[in-house]
């Protein structure tokens, strides 16, 4: 009893064990022959383990059943499942095994339930599925397409990306009688749309077919142009990634240094009119940057200045003449617009109408000219124009502030000390007892002869200077005088 599967990777021919599996064995020959397993992907591949095949849909269909028993079909889905048997001499030990899927049944745990769906090791030692899948046959011939289902490229859930199916099911020898109801059909059925709706990469496919660099190419430059852009609306550069520039706007480099916007106008006027002539210079040394803008009224005009004057040699320089691709006018344009709709909507206030928004001005000038809107602006700001030394500048210039002030309050202190001391001789030579005793003599301290010494108070000055050698015995002598001399004598010694 054997049954022959073609399948996109090779014949497969399944030898039956109908001795030790008959249920299972007649629910493969009987669903074969009325054809069920055509066009049934293989699915959940396991490299030197196992695949599983079977359902007529496969998994990745919303609409599948996981597939049902030859009694489900003739009786109805009462039937679709029946109990799987598992004989304790069978076991998955060799490569090319198949046995039926089998799922516990949901109020028996021992029980296990098969329907139409099987599955065929790819490897040696496969006991992990004992108890799990209901063997019922083994491959005799086949190997290599087996092979070639191991090999196959899958996607992390095993499903191959270049489909692999069973095309046709033919029985070689078939024991058993058919079963009421079953009717044959005289030809192999076409595959149906819900079939034909889960096909990935058809076998058919041409996967090396030639294709057109030039137009591949293309068609890459468009899809990152599209991409760029994107990114920019984002970004606000853009005001909308679909935006075009100008086609009367022309683009000028290479210029002289020495060149002025009247140069080029003069003589680029002979083209037609001009509506605007700039040439871009440094926000902060107003020199030129050597390229420049010109706006022409018709479109014609403007191609017939890019015709005739590229490489055309103005003062000593070949200049280089293109068409614009800037959109920084349009940007304004659009910008203010939408900003000052939001104002009146809002009733003004923040950024663009809006309050809790501030102008990020890594970009911007925090206070555009009244006439930004008709000119080519700079991208970055003066901020960022002054630079490093800028910078450092603004940084020494707080230093210099703030030693000025500390110099100040020192001065202040200074005066404020002389003051005490000449109101306290005054104060001293006016009263008779002030005349009666000699007048005290005081240290002189550093602040009154100059400027405060920062390291006046550093131990490190004084480390030098010598040591009187007894000045603790002379101190504890006075304390001795003192305390021997009565009390109540009060007369100078």
């Amino acid at each position: 009893m054997s049954v022959l599967l073609e399948t996109s990777a090779g014949d497969i021919v399944i030898d039956l064990l109908v001795d030790y599996a008959p249920k299972e064995c007649e629910n493969f020959l009987k669903l074969c022959k009325v054809k069920y397993y055509n066009f049934s992907p293989v699915h959940s591949i396991q490299q030197n383990f196992s695949f599983q095949t079977g359902d007529p849909l496969g998994p990745t269909s919303a609409s599948s059943d996981g597939g049902s028993s030859i009694w489900g079909l003739i009786s109805g889905p009462s039937k679709k499942t029946f109990p799987a048997t598992f004989h304790p001499k069978l076991r998955h030990l060799e490569r090319g095994t198949v046995s039926m899927a089998t799922a516990p049944h949901p109020s028996d745990p021992d029980v296990r339930l098969a329907g139409s769906q099987f599955v065929v090791t790819l490897g040696d030692n496969t006991d992990y599925l004992d108890g799990k899948s209901a063997i019922f046959g083994k491959v005799v011939e086949g190997f290599d397409a087996l092979e070639k289902i191991n090999t196959a490229i899958t996607d992390k859930d095993g499903h191959p990306l270049v489909d692999i199916r069973i095309k046709h099911t033919i029985i070689l020898d078939d024991p058993y009688d058919d079963p009421s109801g079953l009717r044959e059909p005289s030809q192999s059925p076409q595959p149906s749309k819900a079939q034909l709706a889960t096909v990935r990469i058809g076998e058919d496919d041409n996967l090396d077919e030639e294709v057109d660099e030039e137009a591949a190419e293309k068609t890459r430059r468009e899809r990152e142009a599209r991409a760029q852009a994107l990114t920019l609306e984002m970004m606000g550069d853009l005001p909308f990634a679909e935006v075009k520039p100008p086609e009367n706007v022309l683009f000028v480099c290479k210029l002289n240094p020495v060149t002025t916007d009247a140069d080029l106008e003069l003589i680029f006027s002979r083209f037609g009119k001009i509506l605007s002539c700039e040439v871009i210079r440094d926000k902060k040394t107003g020199d030129s940057l050597q390229y420049a803008f010109i706006e022409f009224e018709d479109k014609a005009a403007c191609e017939g200045a890019y015709f005739k004057m590229q490489g055309v040699l103005i003062d000593d320089r070949r200049i280089h003449v293109d068409f614009s691709q800037s959109v920084s006018k349009l940007a304004e344009v659009w910008r203010g617009g939408e900003n000052a709709k939001r104002k009146r909507r809002h009733g003004g206030g923040g950024w663009g109408g809006v309050k809790e928004l501030e102008k990020w001005r890594k970009y911007r000038e925090e206070d555009d000219p009244d006439d930004a809107e008709d000119r080519y602006n700079m991208v970055h700001g003066e901020e960022e124009l002054r630079g490093r030394y800028g910078k450092q500048r603004d940084d020494r210039d707080q230093d210099n502030r703030s030693n000025r002030d500390s110099d100040r309050f020192r001065d202040a202190d200074r005066d404020r000390d002389r003051d005490g001391n000449d109101r306290g001789r005054r104060r001293d030579g006016g009263s008779g007892r002030g005349r009666d005793r000699a007048p005290q003599r005081r240290s002189r301290s550093p602040m009154r002869d100059g400027p405060r010494d920062r390291n006046q108070y550093d131990d490190s000055r004084w480390d030098d200077r010598p040591k009187p050698r007894d000045d603790r015995r002379r101190r504890d002598q006075g304390r001795d005088y003192d305390r021997d001399r009565p009390r109540g004598d009060n007369r100078r010694r």
